[in-house]
């Protein structure tokens, strides 16, 4: 009697672990991996075709470079802001990225801000106001009594009655000066003495 309690007793652990064998076999592998043998939540759907994922579609803002300096991208057209510049003044270098394919139109930009072509104060207007920094577009006189008088640290308005433009972080946007006519990021120097009134956001 007591040999044979003893058999059973030995025959119990293998009874056990053929019983763990087969439950561990039944289980979802999808229950298995990196989980840790929880069940994960499905992903999240795909992004509808289009989409960018917040951004303007087909203009993803580049990364800020290093420096206080902005700079002109690759593609030649677009700019880059620097990493130290504040928001507003990274945001008014987007806008004005979103406009240098649009031509040239004299009064384009004073209307509205979302406009067929810009001229030199529209331009200027339109990169302000995504910036935050101007409530509605100004013709170039009027930039002349704006903000606060000489440069600034981060952006200055060059403006006279007949033409504005401005230097965001270091690069001028301008419609006119070499290559093509419209609001365009330009890496060619421009004379402001003189004819030009230096103003400035405050604080920037």
């Amino acid at each position: 009697m007591r040999a044979h309690t003893a058999g059973r007793i030995k025959a119990l652990p293998v009874h056990i672990l053929a019983g763990l064998l087969t439950a561990f076999l039944a289980l979802p592998a999808a229950a298995l991996g990196a989980s840790g043998g929880v069940k994960l939540p499905p992903p999240p759907p795909p992004l509808p075709p289009g989409s960018s994922g917040g951004a303007p579609v087909g203009l993803i803002p580049p990364l800020p470079i290093p420096g206080a300096v902005a700079k002109l991208s690759k593609d030649g057209r677009t700019a880059i802001p620097p990493a130290v510049a504040p928001e507003p003044v990274k945001q008014a270098i987007y806008a004005a990225n979103r406009i240098t394919t649009k031509p040239y139109r004299f009064g384009g930009g004073h209307r509205r801000f979302e406009d067929r072509g810009y001229d030199c104060s529209g331009s200027v207007s339109y990169a302000l106001h995504g910036g935050g920094l101007l409530a509605s577009p100004l013709p170039s006189s009027n930039f002349m009594r704006w903000g606060e008088r000489g440069r600034g640290q981060w952006i200055t308005v060059f403006t006279n009655p007949g033409h504005a433009f401005v230097i965001i972080a270091g690069l001028r946007f301008d419609t006119s000066g070499p290559g093509e006519r419209g609001p365009r990021w330009r890496t060619v120097a421009r004379s402001s003495r003189g004819a030009f009134v230096a103003r400035h956001p405050l604080g920037f």
